[in-house]
């Protein structure tokens, strides 16, 4: 019976390792949790893990197709994977215990923001600003999305309740059909932008996209840091013009605090120093940078993360 204990033991430790970043031989295995294989996260990290998987000898990135921000979290603390890709908000919540969490999971730590995720307010003409929300009809995502936390977050720095508006919980594509339709005012999407289903929708509409002012976005940033200013630039959609002020959510990079140090500092090395080839293979490559790469962490950061940053002169976030 204790041999067979050992064993099982044994055996469990081997398929832990292997998920966070067990040595196998002279290579490391690290599972990266992403998600749906159409989805830019899958695509991106999936680039990431090719460059990387050729340049680094001793490393081995498997990419993991998955339930993205929520379920990514949740594979990190099973011990199922040793980095994944989530938005900034979403990491925010899952280690404090809020919103969509009901309990807090510190088992990770921060690597890097990747790119941002715009908040896109898409209004009718008529409306000039978030203000004019109040008593609108809006679509805010899914009731159980980050874009409706989003929504509410921003609503709530202008003075607006949801129970104020006639919200709506709608998918991306389902908003901005009921915007084309008449059956909603203005949709929050939160995306990189150019969205596939905005873009589509200015080939038909003339819509506004709602900018957020320096005043209200320091207030966001106060109560929530996750949160970066950004702009969309004029011509993104045909309909807009000029650019657009607004805040964005970071897609980052998280690690398993069991990951080591040299694993993520090696990650973290390789990733700079291949940008170029990230970027020829994959637009959002264009958007590293090691300026904004500690922007939006509100968590701290992996030990191997503090080792690169440092090393590149890159001031973290303080507490």
């Amino acid at each position: 019976m204790k041999k067979l204990l050992t064993l099982f033991l044994a055996v469990t430790l081997i398929l832990t390792l292997a998920a966070c970043g067990g040595s196998t031989g002279s290579s490391t295995s690290v599972s990266f949790a992403t998600g749906g294989t159409s989805g830019t996260y899958y695509g991106f990290c999936g680039i990431i893990g090719q460059v990387l998987n050729e340049k680094i000898s001793d490393l081995n990135l498997k990419i993991e197709s998955t339930g993205a921000s929520m379920a990514n979290v949740q594979l990190i603390e099973a011990g199922e994977a040793g980095l994944a890709i989530v938005q900034n908000d979403v990491m925010s919540y899952a280690y404090n215990g809020e919103n969509l969490f009901e309990k807090a999971n510190q088992s990770f730590s921060g690597v890097m923001s990747c790119y941002p995720e715009a908040v896109q307010i898409i209004a009718k003409k008529d409306i000039k600003s978030v203000a004019d929300l109040k008593g609108r009809a809006i679509s805010v995502g899914a009731s159980d999305s980050g874009t409706r936390f989003n929504a509410e977050q921003i609503l709530s720095a202008y003075g607006i309740k949801f129970e104020d508006c006639k919200i709506n919980y709608q998918s991306f594509a389902d908003s901005v059909d009921s915007i084309k339709n008449g059956t909603i005012d203005a949709a929050f999407i939160v995306a990189g932008a150019p969205t596939t289903a905005v873009t589509e929708l200015a080939t038909s509409y003339d819509f506004a996209v709602l900018s957020i002012d320096d005043e209200h976005i320091s207030a966001l940033q106060k109560d929530f840091p996750f949160y970066i200013k950004t702009a969309i630039p004029g011509g993104t959609y045909s309909c807009v013009k000029e650019d657009v002020q607004t805040v964005a959510v970071m897609a980052t990079i998280i690690a398993s605090n069991k990951l080591s140090e040299e694993v993520v500092y090696n990650v973290l090395k390789g990733i700079f120093d291949n940008k170029e080839e990230i970027a020829k293979l994959h637009a959002k490559g264009e958007l590293l940078d090691l300026k904004t790469a500690v922007s939006g962490i509100s968590v701290p950061f992996h030990p191997g993360a503090v080792k690169f940053f440092t090393e590149m002169g890159i001031e973290l976030p303080k507490d």
